[in-house]
């Protein structure tokens, strides 16, 4: 993993990146879900970074039997974090002990690919999507599922809570979707048929309520309005392989990161008429994870 304007490196030996995300209450620190031989087998791990003076240091690591896809923090601790597996289970962790996990929570049928926590004030909800075709809803006080959303025709790769709506979450497929989901009324609200391609990544615009990014194996970005789906009100080409992960800035309405399998990660202003501002080409293997800090502008 890397930054972008200063930073660096930290290497886990055997274990490939596949998720971070940066800690909403910790300014530096970054959680990472890891698998081994590129999730195809063997086990995973979520290591929990911080950047100092020194560098990036290793903070604490976790092991767990299967591959970690993703990962999402606590938005009501601190110290907690939730992981997905390929052998279809959530697990909760508490950085502040020194083994876990806290809590395993095994619905999913097949490689759960996407986890993310609610962050509109007064719900605690985890969403989870799986390669079983199936999102589900979660209170991490809960030891169970509240609700299976059902509906894709191909795998789930991610979802995403709205900032803006509670209650509401989007998802992305292998069935070339996006997807708007109401938990009130626990179905789709909306279908998108965004690309002729598998859909990898799906991120909401913090300034916009109605604005999504889809980004695809067919190397394109795609912005939505939910209030006009007929067409993308933008589209984004430059990587030369698929996009395995897009999001929005947490400081600018029209910037966004994507980072793809063709070992990038690029940024964009999709206000500009030369919307690509730059491409960083510092990794030499699959670029699959990739989040963009609260708290310092230009992090990455």
């Amino acid at each position: 993993m890397g930054t972008a304007g200063g930073g660096g490196t930290l290497r886990l030996p055997g274990l490939h990146g596949y998720a971070a995300e940066f800690s909403p209450y910790w300014p530096g620190r970054v959680a990472c879900a890891a698998a081994q031989n590129y999730g195809i087998a063997g086990c995973g791990a979520l290591a929990v970074l911080e950047q100092n003076e020194a560098g990036i240091v290793l903070l604490r690591s976790f092991d767990w039997n299967d591959g970690l896809f993703d990962v999402t923090w606590s938005e009501n601790n601190e110290n907690v974090l939730i992981t997905s597996s390929g052998d279809g289970s959530l697990q909760i962790w508490d950085t502040a002990k020194t083994k876990g996990p806290l809590q395993v929570y095994k619905e999913h049928t097949q490689e759960a690919y996407s986890v993310d926590w609610s962050q509109t004030r007064g719900e605690q909800l985890v969403v989870s999507g799986s390669w079983d075709q199936t999102a589900k809803l979660w209170d991490p006080a809960v030891g169970k599922s509240l609700c299976t959303f059902k509906g894709h025709e191909g795998v789930i790769y991610s979802t995403i809570w709205s900032p803006h709506i509670p209650g509401c979450f989007a998802s992305a497929s292998g069935d070339q979707t996006l997807r708007v989901w109401d938990v009130k009324t626990a179905g789709v609200k909306l279908v998108i048929p965004a690309h002729q391609a598998e859909i990898l990544s799906c991120d909401w615009c913090k300034y916009d309520e109605n604005l999504l990014v889809t980004g695809a194996v067919d190397c394109s970005l795609k912005g939505w309005d939910l209030r006009n789906i007929r067409q993308p009100v933008f589209f984004l080409l430059g990587h030369t392989y698929a996009i395995r992960r897009v999001k929005f800035s947490p400081f600018h309405a029209t910037l966004l990161a994507s980072c793809s399998y063709d070992f990038t990660v690029r940024f964009w202003d999709f206000s500009r008429p030369n919307p690509l501002l730059e491409t960083v080409e510092h990794h030499t293997e699959f670029t699959c994870g990739l989040d963009l800090s609260l708290h310092n502008r230009g992090q990455v």
